[in-house]
């Protein structure tokens, strides 16, 4: 827990176990959590380019991402073309 929200960066899950979507399970019931503690943020915790288990985090919309000290929105166009 954060000042101000949820951060999810210790979440860890089983990504080989078929049609489980352990990731998106547990961000919707993590980002349902903050709601219900009146929290305006969520952090879905770091991703890694090219990694298949962070995969599901470019379904998730309203998304931003700090780039180089700025915090801007990260579409999902964004998301599959960074870096």
């Amino acid at each position: 827990m954060l000042d101000g929200g949820l951060s999810a960066v210790y979440t860890f899950f089983n990504p080989n176990v078929p049609g489980a979507s352990f990731g998106v399970y547990n961000t919707l019931r993590q980002s349902h959590l903050c709601r219900d503690l009146n929290l305006p943020y969520f952090h879905l915790g770091y991703w890694l380019r090219d990694t298949r288990k962070m995969d599901y985090k470019a379904n998730f919309q309203l998304l931003e991402s700090l780039v180089n000290g700025v915090w801007r929105e990260f579409t999902r166009a964004a998301f599959e073309s960074a870096f």
